[in-house]
């Protein structure tokens, strides 16, 4: 199952709106790197569980 990693569902300073979705591991790494290069977070092992466990499972959009 896909995973999203959602950043309005975490008030930030700069009103973030960005969303990535893919597999776990690939969602983590991009957003840990989102969370370092944009947000000011250090990557550190403890950010990178925290952003595992804020995970939403991805609902596909059908037409």
């Amino acid at each position: 199952m896909r995973k999203v990693a959602d950043c309005r569902d975490h008030p930030s300073e700069s009103h973030c709106t960005l969303a990535i979705s893919g597999e776990e591991d690939e969602v983590v790494r991009a957003a840990s790197e989102h969370a370092v290069s944009v947000h000011g977070h250090e990557d550190t092992p403890e950010l990178r569980e925290q952003i595992r466990t804020m995970l939403k499972d991805d609902v596909p959009q059908h037409a």
